[in-house]
């Protein structure tokens, strides 16, 4: 039986190729910094080099505030000597708290300086929009996005939680392409699959980001899933020797858009085992499976 899972590394446009399971930091608030290097260490060795957080990430999820993972996470890449060498690093702005979103020209570039500043980097890699502001025009958008790659402070673009009318809009706008959408996307959360993202990522070439692959976690735990749904993905943890975790990553890795998908464990030993989703098997009776009950109805 052959497989849809793809286990192979991603390209980003000009960055360094990344592994199909991504470290993602927002429940990164433990301010020890051996504890940072520890659970970086393991996403790396487990094949996790793209690291994903935000500036907003420590505002919630017992966090101090707003900038404080991207704090810790700078003062782990100093503390350990060529650690930022092996990384791809990612980072989101464009969340204002009070404000929802903003990505006027003035507030985009400060928040970008600030994370670099947070992050102590001299720049970059992948610079995302957290959200789109509504009432800030693409155009202006792009003049930023273009003037902060210009000088050397952030090397390619991407966007997370935009429609497909929103990226087209922004993309009008801009020199060189959106490399990254980060949606969120699970078995349990089907929308990008409907709603045309993932078909925009396939026909532009665009590399989807999954956030919360696990559902926030209920795919692993079993929590308010529907009673079809988790039988189906015990049945087939049991039939390839995984947990049930790893059949729901293996189900994002499945798609022919070939996503990244974001995990944020901070428990080590879920981190490496994360990496077994790889080596599982779905076929296209699987994942038709696993949709029609997470969706809890037949496919016409």
């Amino acid at each position: 039986m052959s497989s849809l899972v793809q286990s192979h590394k991603r390209s980003l446009g000009s960055l360094p190729p990344v592994g199909p399971i991504a470290y993602g930091l927002w429940r990164f608030t433990d301010d020890d910094i051996e504890v940072g290097q520890g659970l970086l260490e393991t996403a790396l060795e487990s094949g996790m080099n793209l690291i994903d957080t935000a500036d907003v990430y420590g505002f919630d999820w017992g966090g101090t505030g707003f900038g404080q993972v991207e704090e810790i996470l700078g003062q782990v890449l100093a503390a350990t000597p060529g650690l930022r060498d092996r990384i791809v690093l990612a980072t989101k702005g464009g969340i204002a708290p009070p404000t929802p979103y903003d990505s006027s020209p003035k507030y985009l570039r400060s928040a970008c300086e600030a994370s670099l500043r947070r992050l102590q980097t001299d720049v970059i890699d992948l610079y995302q929009i957290h959200r789109p502001d509504m009432y800030t025009h693409p155009a202006d958008v792009a003049i930023t996005l273009h003037a902060l790659r210009v000088e050397g402070k952030i090397r390619e673009v991407g966007v997370s939680n935009h429609t497909p009318a929103q990226v087209a809009a922004l993309q009008a706008h801009l020199e060189f392409p959106i490399i990254t959408n980060q949606p969120e996307f699970s078995a349990v959360e089907l929308t990008p699959m409907r709603d045309g993202t993932l078909d925009q990522c396939m026909a532009e070439r665009v590399t989807p980001l999954a956030w919360s692959p696990l559902g926030g976690g209920r795919l692993a735990t079993g929590e308010g899933i529907a009673p079809d749904l988790l039988a189906l993905l015990d049945s087939l943890a049991v039939r390839e020797g995984v947990d049930r975790s790893q059949i729901a990553l293996a189900f994002v890795l499945a798609h022919p858009s070939a996503p990244v998908a974001i995990i944020g464990s901070q428990n080590p030993d879920r981190i490496r085992s994360s990496a077994a989703a790889l080596g599982v098997t779905l076929d296209r009776a699987d994942v038709y499976a696993i949709v029609q009950a997470s969706e809890g109805v037949p496919l016409p």
